[in-house]
Protein backbone atom coordinates (compact mmCIF):
# COMPACT_ATOMS: atom_id res chain seq x y z
CA UNK A 1 0.00 0.00 0.00
CA UNK A 2 2.80 2.41 0.89
CA UNK A 3 4.67 1.56 -2.31
CA UNK A 4 1.66 2.36 -4.50
CA UNK A 5 1.14 5.71 -2.74
CA UNK A 6 4.82 6.51 -3.22
CA UNK A 7 4.63 5.52 -6.88
CA UNK A 8 1.52 7.65 -7.49
CA UNK A 9 3.20 10.58 -5.74
CA UNK A 10 6.34 10.18 -7.85
CA UNK A 11 4.35 10.06 -11.09
CA UNK A 12 2.30 13.13 -10.15
CA UNK A 13 5.41 15.05 -9.07
CA UNK A 14 7.12 14.16 -12.33
CA UNK A 15 4.11 15.34 -14.31
CA UNK A 16 3.92 18.60 -12.38
CA UNK A 17 7.62 19.43 -12.49
CA UNK A 18 8.73 17.93 -15.79
CA UNK A 19 5.61 18.49 -17.89
CA UNK A 20 5.73 22.30 -18.05
CA UNK A 21 9.50 22.24 -18.56
CA UNK A 22 9.13 19.90 -21.52
CA UNK A 23 6.46 22.13 -23.04
CA UNK A 24 8.59 25.25 -22.65
CA UNK A 25 10.82 24.49 -25.64
CA UNK A 26 12.06 27.35 -27.80
CA UNK A 27 9.84 28.51 -30.64
CA UNK A 28 10.83 28.12 -34.28
CA UNK A 29 11.31 30.87 -36.85
CA UNK A 30 8.75 33.70 -37.01
CA UNK A 31 7.27 32.57 -40.34
CA UNK A 32 6.64 28.99 -39.23
CA UNK A 33 3.03 27.80 -39.05
CA UNK A 34 1.81 27.03 -35.51
CA UNK A 35 1.83 23.35 -34.60
CA UNK A 36 -0.85 21.43 -32.77
CA UNK A 37 1.39 21.34 -29.68
CA UNK A 38 1.62 25.12 -29.42
CA UNK A 39 -1.58 25.27 -27.38
CA UNK A 40 -0.17 22.70 -24.98
CA UNK A 41 3.07 24.68 -24.81
CA UNK A 42 1.14 27.83 -23.92
CA UNK A 43 -0.83 26.02 -21.23
CA UNK A 44 2.36 24.47 -19.87
CA UNK A 45 4.11 27.82 -19.67
CA UNK A 46 1.11 29.38 -17.97
CA UNK A 47 0.95 26.54 -15.47
CA UNK A 48 4.69 26.81 -14.79
CA UNK A 49 4.39 30.56 -14.22
CA UNK A 50 1.42 30.08 -11.88
CA UNK A 51 3.27 27.37 -9.98
CA UNK A 52 6.39 29.56 -9.63
CA UNK A 53 4.37 32.46 -8.24
CA UNK A 54 2.24 30.30 -5.94
CA UNK A 55 5.11 28.40 -4.38
CA UNK A 56 7.30 31.47 -3.93
CA UNK A 57 4.50 33.49 -2.33
CA UNK A 58 3.55 30.63 0.00
CA UNK A 59 7.20 30.21 1.00
CA UNK A 60 7.68 33.94 1.50
CA UNK A 61 4.53 34.18 3.59
CA UNK A 62 5.65 31.31 5.79
CA UNK A 63 9.14 32.77 6.17
CA UNK A 64 7.88 36.28 6.94
CA UNK A 65 5.48 34.89 9.53
CA UNK A 66 8.15 32.92 11.31
CA UNK A 67 10.88 35.56 11.06
CA UNK A 68 8.50 38.42 11.85
CA UNK A 69 7.28 36.86 15.07
CA UNK A 70 10.83 36.11 16.17
CA UNK A 71 11.91 39.64 15.23
CA UNK A 72 9.16 41.22 17.33
CA UNK A 73 10.03 38.96 20.23
CA UNK A 74 13.69 39.97 19.99
CA UNK A 75 12.76 43.66 19.62
CA UNK A 76 10.63 43.46 22.76
CA UNK A 77 13.65 42.34 24.75
CA UNK A 78 16.29 44.46 22.96
CA UNK A 79 14.91 47.40 20.95
CA UNK A 80 18.26 47.95 19.18
CA UNK A 81 17.76 44.65 17.30
CA UNK A 82 14.69 45.93 15.44
CA UNK A 83 16.54 47.34 12.42
CA UNK A 84 18.62 44.19 12.03
CA UNK A 85 15.55 41.98 12.25
CA UNK A 86 13.66 44.03 9.65
CA UNK A 87 16.51 43.25 7.24
CA UNK A 88 15.86 39.52 7.68
CA UNK A 89 12.13 40.03 7.05
CA UNK A 90 12.96 41.90 3.85
CA UNK A 91 15.24 39.06 2.71
CA UNK A 92 12.41 36.59 3.21
CA UNK A 93 10.06 38.84 1.23
CA UNK A 94 12.59 38.76 -1.61
CA UNK A 95 11.50 35.17 -2.27
CA UNK A 96 8.15 36.39 -3.56
CA UNK A 97 9.84 38.96 -5.80
CA UNK A 98 12.10 36.29 -7.29
CA UNK A 99 9.14 34.02 -7.96
CA UNK A 100 7.34 36.88 -9.69
CA UNK A 101 10.44 37.60 -11.81
CA UNK A 102 10.71 33.94 -12.87
CA UNK A 103 7.01 33.90 -13.77
CA UNK A 104 7.46 37.01 -15.92
CA UNK A 105 10.39 35.37 -17.75
CA UNK A 106 8.25 32.30 -18.41
CA UNK A 107 5.37 34.41 -19.66
CA UNK A 108 7.71 36.19 -22.10
CA UNK A 109 8.03 32.87 -23.95
CA UNK A 110 4.30 32.68 -24.68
Amino acid sequence: MKLSRWLIGAVLAGAVFLGPAAMAAEAGPAGEVAEAGSALRTVGLGAAAAFAVAVSILGAGYAVGRIGSAALGAAAEKPELLTRSILFVALAEGLAVLGFAIAMMLLQKI
